[in-house]
């Protein structure tokens, strides 16, 4: 260790992070040690990411059977804002408990909520134990991060990154794949979308246990209670009014404005309470740091892109183009495969050349262009045409997402480095729960306001409302003129999400343009074993496993 600490103190204590402040020796980690810890976070990552996309091809089913169509957002908004609002606070309680307990209670909570969901017998106690594996899979998200951090410097991280990224990936396409496989086969039941996430957590468990060693660092910190309240609570807020405007209240009413006029106050009350805190979740200074500014806002509107392409093309495949769930789930595999290929990729090149800015830049332009693609869908879009239209969203995110994590860790010193990947994981979250519940609330309007009109145009009685459409295979039974009349109905209201989704994108873009491109702290050869510069292993940490 002593030797670990030396060998890595002259380049860690002349490195110096955007505002000046020099870092604190870090131990030096071989490539096996690295890989090792790597393959348990990954295992818990892929986990986690699972519990959102195994459901996504379920979804239509799942809200057809318990009811409430018109809450279907909330099945996955639930999960994201309960991620979102405590991400920053996983990170804060793992400088005090340690990255270790904290990663592996995270694990708890989920497999318990996991068991929860799958027992659900209404659509509210779903959304309530979907809330509830939310908060684990924010835990696991941020704290990935946050260790991968602490053993690998920046030069380095993007060749690991990348692996990271290329979870995110497989769990994409790996997960609507079982969920349609779990749907279409009718042995298992869709509640089996939640369990087959329990032995993958288990597993994860103990990979973690074995192989997770860190040093033990004391931390003279505190959790900031009441910054954690004003944070979530704004958050809250605003994904209430967001997912319910429209639908359960007018736009035009006293809840809008009610709901609007608390989030910003909570919103002021969280920026006072984290400039007086002693040990704040989201520190001012970071705030100062343009690179943490600029990636923490970009995330957002890659968050907000990102979750309504993965949330509401599956409803699209189904609904509009009559695929089952197996189906829309390999309809996923151009998106997955462009995003697995770019951050794998990237992160290798980022560690070659020790240049990043021109990923996320080329990333957020795919994006755009993506998301016009999109928009031009039909009901009679050929498969390969869509395809491709999700080939180019998904290379676009896997230029983006990882680069981001890594600037924004490359800009901060070492004492921030929880805090500020927290942070932009926390932005990335809330504006893709942001982007679900008002891309959900645009998707139910635009459908039961199509499907009035082409039901008033086609001279047709009584037929079916956006929020009482039922499950896919229902919806497939439906006679003509009105089958068609429902198809068009849900293009035209994806259409308009997507078109919504161009501007926000395009936003991402110029942000990310505004992005100083620091130098990446660490040497070219570190992290390749014993031989590398600087390099010395790791074997007894003291303090063991945290």
């Amino acid at each position: 260790m002593a030797q670990a600490s030396a060998a890595s103190h002259g380049s860690a204590a002349a490195s110096k992070a955007e505002d000046g402040e020099p870092e604190p020796a870090r131990p030096q980690y071989t490539h096996r040690q690295i890989l090792k810890i790597l393959a348990g976070l990954m295992m818990a990552m892929l986990t986690s990411m699972l519990s959102t996309s195994v459901i996504a091809t379920a979804l239509p089913t799942i809200v057809g059977e318990l009811g409430g169509q018109d809450k279907l957002a909330w099945v996955a908004s639930a999960a994201l804002l309960t991620m979102t609002a405590s991400t920053p606070l996983w990170g804060k309680l793992s400088d005090i408990a340690g990255r270790k307990l904290m990663f592996q209670t995270a694990l708890l909570i989920f497999v318990v909520a996991s068991i929860g969901a799958g027992m659900s017998q209404d659509i509210g106690q779903l959304i309530a134990f979907r809330a509830g594996q939310g908060l684990g899979a924010g835990g696991l998200a941020s704290l990935s991060q946050v260790i991968l951090g602490d053993v690998v410097e920046p030069r380095q991280r993007g060749r690991y990154a990348g692996f990271i990224g290329a979870v995110f990936g497989v769990s994409t396409v790996a997960g609507p794949l079982l969920g349609g496989f779990i749907v279409d086969a009718g042995v298992l039941g869709w509640r089996w979308c939640f369990y087959v996430c329990v032995p993958l957590a288990v597993v994860a468990f103990f990979v973690i246990q074995r192989v997770l060693k860190l040093p033990r660092v004391r931390r003279d910190t505190s959790v900031d209670v009441f910054g954690a309240f004003t944070i979530t609570g704004s958050a809250a807020l605003l994904m209430l009014v967001l997912s319910m405007g429209g639908t359960e209240f007018a736009w035009n009413s006293a809840w809008t404005y009610g709901l609007f006029g608390g989030a910003a106050v909570l919103l002021l009350l969280a920026v006072v309470a984290e400039r007086r805190a002693r040990d704040p979740i989201l520190p001012p200074r970071l705030f100062r740091n343009r690179t943490f500014v600029l990636t923490s806002a970009v995330s957002g509107c890659v968050g907000i892109v990102m979750f309504g392409v993965m949330i509401y093309m599956p409803q699209y495949l189904q609904v509009a183009k009559g695929m089952s769930p197996t189906a829309s789930g390999l309809m996923t595999l151009p998106l997955v495969t462009g995003m697995l290929v770019t951050s794998i990729a990237s992160g290798q090149m980022v560690t070659r050349t020790g240049r990043y800015k021109i990923y996320p830049v080329a990333g957020l332009g795919c994006v755009v262009v993506g998301m016009f693609l999109l928009s031009r869908l039909h009901t009679d879009s050929p498969a390969l045409l869509i395809g491709v239209d999700l080939a180019v969203v998904g290379v676009g995110m896997g230029l983006t997402m990882q680069i981001l994590i890594l600037a924004a860790q490359n800009a901060v010193p070492l004492r921030d480095l929880a805090s500020a990947t927290s942070g932009v994981s926390f932005f990335r979250n809330l504006g893709g729960a942001v982007g679900v519940a008002a891309f959900g609330a645009i998707l139910s309007n635009r459908v039961a306001a199509e499907i009035a009109s082409g039901l008033r145009a086609a001279g047709v009685e009584g037929g079916p409302s956006g929020g009482e459409l039922g499950a896919p295979d229902e919806i497939a039974r439906l006679p003509e003129p009105v089958l068609g009349i429902v198809r068009d109905a849900f293009t035209s209201a994806l259409e308009t999400v997507y078109l919504v989704g161009i501007p926000i994108g395009i936003a991402g873009f110029v942000a990310v343009l505004a992005l100083r491109e620091l130098p990446l702290r660490g040497g070219a050869g570190r992290g390749k074993g014993p031989g590398g510069a600087g390099e010395a292993p790791v074997e007894n940490v003291p303090g063991g496993a945290l």
